[in-house]
């Protein structure tokens, strides 16, 4: 569906002397004293740019000063070299104001290779000269340029039946600048980069699909494919084993449809069996959520296709799995549905039998999501795992309290705090939220175990109902946290740094590092 991902190699030849298309420099805003006597911004040239200054004869910064260059973050500015050095063109990318005593950030060079590298569109090869630092931090910076590269220049092929000829090609090849290209740990770097985007972009495919295109049934088959493929096992239940099983919440939410609801579990065995700790990942798969009989407004509802973003990055999460095999077991559990209102949609006032014998009055069909998770994360508990991590669109809450870059995390308070530390790391943000006992008296029901919301709060504090409804599915003894991602899956502005317009893929590189933080540290 997508353009394909670039090629990516490490070399340390001088970028003045690479034969590319184009080199890409970083530059950073410095304040100075203007001649008015006011700040007037000033440019610095970053690490990596030592070779091009000097062929310019040190007039490089006032050349680009004198383009409209500022050095702030994300700010692209071309010029011609004229025959200065070997390529045609150097693209100086703004990182902001130069660190103290340090590097660029790993997020900040993540942001400035993807705004780079998709500004560069139309070019075949380029070469990214970049700060990365001779210490401790070259891996983690290599990371990011390379994540960046991978995603910044991705496209998604779309519907459109005529050729868009004003649209150029992404670039095709892209190289990173390192001082010694032959180091294994850079290499291993490098490869690991382009699993991780792999997955991402499928998730980003995903998520953009036409919802009429990518319905349970067929988002089921298109998982189990590519799982299949990566040597995943995988179980797939259709409507007939869900409602053998009891899967009361999943087929509750898709009764209303044409198109019936999926299972779909993804395992992943290490080789020698791991370290003895076992992981599940939940994801809500929720192909089109029109709100069922409790309606949403017309306005943006086309977004709506994105609320199976859970269950695609947890999909695509375990091929990136399968690929750099962490010493753990991992198994995904995929909610599919599709929410809509018909004659035969569950209705407020219902009371479902869920999958475990618990009964759920239902007081909104547009708060499907819990009904769908909560079946997955009784049957993950059920089949055994020490951690949960289950990721979803759920509330238009969690847009209010964090916004559209922070994803709220609930759940066991050491691993919460586990998710936040990787979620920096990643560029993935989230940030720990409350499970307040008073959310939870308040979703007690007169008919059933639970009501599905807290009614007398309304919509205050949505985010953290959520959370609570689904603890109360969690077996006693796990450690589990629930990734609210309603913002940060969807990407409806203008293209960003390493976000493209559309599905971002958050959080697949999060819940990737956390699968190898636990196989490492338990």
């Amino acid at each position: 569906m997508t353009s394909s991902s670039p090629t990516l190699s490490l070399v340390d030849t001088d970028p003045a002397e690479l034969a590319v298309d184009a080199v890409v420099i970083g530059v950073h805003s410095q304040p100075s004293d203007g001649d008015a006597g006011g700040l007037a911004a000033t440019l610095l040239l970053a690490t990596g740019a030592e070779a091009l200054a000097a062929a310019f004869d040190g007039k490089l910064t006032e050349t680009l000063a004198l383009l409209g260059a500022t050095g702030a973050p994300g700010e692209v500015t071309k010029l011609a070299t004229l025959g200065t050095v070997t390529a045609p063109v150097v693209l100086a990318v703004g990182l902001g104001p130069e660190p103290s005593g340090a590097a660029p950030a790993p997020e900040a060079l993540r942001r400035a290779a993807g705004g780079a590298i998709r500004a560069l569109a139309g070019a075949e090869r380029v070469a990214l000269a970049l700060p990365v630092p001779d210490d401790a931090d070259a891996a983690a910076a290599l990371r990011a340029l390379a994540e960046g590269a991978l995603l910044g220049g991705y496209r998604f092929a779309g519907y459109k039946t005529r050729p868009q000829p004003a649209r150029r090609s992404p670039v095709a090849a892209v190289s990173i600048c390192v001082p010694d290209a032959a180091d294994e740990r850079a290499g291993a770097e490098v490869r690991r980069a382009q699993a991780v985007a792999r997955a991402v972009r499928l998730t980003r495919d995903w998520v953009n699909t036409a919802p009429n295109e990518l319905r349970p049934p067929s988002f089921a088959d298109a998982v189990a494919a590519v799982a299949a493929e990566a040597g995943l096992t995988v179980e797939v239940l259709d409507e007939k084993a869900l409602a053998a099983g009891g899967y009361g919440g999943i087929l509750a939410v898709g009764q209303g449809s044409s198109a019936p609801p999926r299972l779909v579990k993804l395992s992943y065995r290490p080789d020698g069996g791991g370290q003895g700790k076992r992981v599940a990942l939940v994801g809500k798969g929720i192909t089109f959520d029109s709100g069922g009989v409790s309606i949403k407004p017309a306005q943006g509802m086309w977004e709506m296709k994105s609320d199976m973003s859970g269950a695609a990055a947890v999909g695509a999460a375990m091929l990136a799995i399968a690929d750099l095999k962490p010493a753990v077991a991992v198994d995904a559990y995929l909610s599919m549905a599709e929410n809509m209102p018909s004659g035969s949609s569950y209705r407020p006032g219902d009371v479902i039998t869920m999958y475990g014998g618990k009964r759920v009055e239902v007081l909104n069909t547009d708060a499907e999501g819990r009904m769908v998770l909560a079946d997955a994360i009784v049957r993950a508990c059920e089949d055994g795992c020490d951690y949960l991590l289950e990721t979803s669109t759920l509330t238009g809450g969690q847009v209010i309290a964090l916004g559209k870059r922070v994803a709220g995390v609930m759940g066991t308070a050491e691993l919460c705090e586990r998710v936040r530390t990787v979620g920096d790391t990643t560029g993935e943000p989230a940030w720990p939220m409350p499970l307040p006992d008073d959310v939870r008296t308040g979703m007690d029901s007169d008919v059933a175990d639970i009501s599905q919301v807290n009614a007398g709060m309304d919509r205050a504090g949505h985010m953290l109902q959520g959370g609570v409804f689904l603890r109360e599915f969690v077996a006693d003894g796990v450690s589990w946290a629930h990734l609210d991602i309603a913002g940060p899956a969807y990407h409806s502005g203008e293209p960003t740094g390493y976000w493209t317009k559309g599905g971002t893929g958050v959080p697949v590189r999060t819940l990737v590092a956390l699968v190898e933080d636990i196989a490492t540290n338990g």
